[in-house]
């Protein structure tokens, strides 16, 4: 069994605290390896070696700096299969998500690499004569990233990646679920030549090592992707030294199906989006509305198809389409949402049950009927292969049962009506909107939530944005 260490200034060492983490394997329910329970001290350590090196690392050329990206994204690749078993055994990630999730996370760093020689500062006009006025984009210093379980290696890229160009030094610390694959990241970066203390990976839980990390002064931007509870702890937490965050949060995103949608299309995308990764995706749709006079024709195909979901042991081969939840506690809360949801009478068309399994934290693909907009199901984040749905008659109502949340990441529409799709890309109150497909973004976009849904987000080039503050300089001669 392996145990990780923590990664300080460019050198493994053991957490000041000496307790460990177990990471338990959702599908078998073993231990396969322990990680530190790091303390303050860790988060000390860490913060002090980020803010040493991070003069020296802002001053080399950013494109020197996005070479280091460039060898990050190569050694991703080089051990693209290892990692992708660490990270099915961590979390229970089917293996062909696992490695997309692998893969995709070297494109980033090489995609963030690219932004080199194109992110710029401005000239602004002036009202006085002979005065120039310049507008640099300058490194905030060090960041704090603190990564979700449900994409660890992706999440973790797009935390260090974006910081690690524009010239600050970076403190990650992955959940405390799942902490290996970062960890084997970490081996690797060790081998690049990348100066001591630009890049820290500590674990521990977030009420003692990130409270420490985002609490301190040193701290110059916290990036966390998590829950609303999180997000609202390090708001709380960051307020004495007024540190900037960027928060992405929940989500309960809408899938709207119009009667004159492409049936097949619409149950494929909406089940795609619903069962990947077991549910356990921020952007997913989380409840769906299907207009009144297409309802039973949706339904019964949504049904169909998700009875046909399969799942099971994410190692087989061929796949399943999902496998298990990510752990006990996860498994008993969407139980407890599904078990409410009938007493407030709701249907349970399909699923609505943990299945016969050995082993795992495995809930049914689930399709509930006969919702209401007032029921729990359909106002909070579950957070699992369970989906919610009800009827609308026109899309005034499903705009605004759409918008009648307190979420707003993600969003989608099935139409073929151009129409349709300008008012809901003008009205619906989301981050982001999907026209025809399933719910998922692209590298280049901008990740981003309105609402509880968080601060700030994440990719492309306003994601890049966030990691630099401007310096406005007026030069009178």
């Amino acid at each position: 069994m392996k145990t990780y260490r923590q990664y300080i200034d460019g050198g493994f060492r053991d957490s000041h605290s000496k307790d460990l983490i177990e990471v338990v394997n959702p599908f078998t329910e073993k231990v396969v390896a322990t990680a530190a329970n790091g303390d303050a001290q860790d988060a000390a350590d860490a913060l002090e070696a980020a803010q040493a090196a991070q003069a020296a690392w802002a001053a080399k050329p950013v494109i020197e700096r996005a070479g280091y990206l460039k060898k990050m994204a190569d050694v991703i690749r080089a051990n693209r299969v290892e990692l992708a078993r660490t990270l099915v055994e961590e979390q229970a990630k089917i293996s062909a998500l696992a490695q997309v999730e692998i893969d995709v996370t070297a494109e980033y760093f090489d995609y963030y690499a690219g932004w080199a020689r194109k992110y710029e500062g401005e000239i602004i006009e002036s009202d006085r004569a002979g005065e120039n006025i310049l507008l640099f984009r300058q490194p905030i210093g060090v960041i704090v990233g603190i990564c979700p379980w449900n994409f660890p290696f992706f999440v973790m890229a797009r935390k260090v990646a974006p910081s690690l160009l524009t010239g600050s030094t970076i403190v990650l610390k992955p959940s405390s679920e799942t902490p290996n694959t970062t960890f084997e990241f970490a081996k690797l970066v060790d081998t690049i030549g990348l100066p001591k203390g630009v890049l820290n990976f500590v674990s521990g839980r977030g009420s003692t090592l990130g409270d420490a990390l985002v609490k301190s002064p040193i701290t110059g931007m916290v990036t966390l992707t998590g829950s609303v509870e999180a997000g609202e702890q390090i708001i709380r937490a960051t307020a004495p030294n007024i540190t900037k965050t960027s928060l992405e949060l929940g989500g309960k995103a809408p899938a709207i199906v119009c009667a004159d949608a492409d049936m097949d299309l619409a149950v494929k995308a909406v089940v795609g989006s619903r069962v990947i990764f077991s549910g356990q995706v921020c952007n997913c749709a989380e409840r769906c509305y299907v207009e009144a006079s297409v309802a039973d024709e949706f339904m019964a195909k949504l049904g169909r198809a998700m009875a046909e979901v399969t799942f099971g042991d994410p190692f087989a081969d061929p796949n399943p389409a999902m496998s298990s939840q990510i752990s006990k506690e996860q498994l008993e809360k969407i139980e407890g949402m599904v078990q409410r949801a009938k007493a407030a009478g709701a249907e349970v068309l399909v699923g609505g049950e943990r299945p016969d399994m050995p082993t795992g934290f495995f809930y049914k693909p689930t399709v509930l009927g006969k919702c209401t907009q007032d029921m729990e199901i359909m106002r909070k984040e579950i957070f699992g292969p369970v989906l919610p749905v009800m009827p609308f008659s026109d899309l005034d109502e499903a705009i605004a049962l759409a918008n009648d949340c307190e979420y707003g990441l993600t969003s989608s529409i099935f139409t073929r009506d151009i129409n349709k799709v300008m008012r809901a890309s003008n009205e619906l109150k989301f981050g982001e909107t999907y026209v025809n497909r399933e719910h998922f973004e692209a590298m280049q976009g901008f990740h981003a939530g309105w609402r509880k849904s968080g601060i700030g987000g994440a990719d492309g080039k306003h994601g890049l944005y966030e990691y630099l503050q401007t310096h406005v300089v007026y030069i009178q001669h």
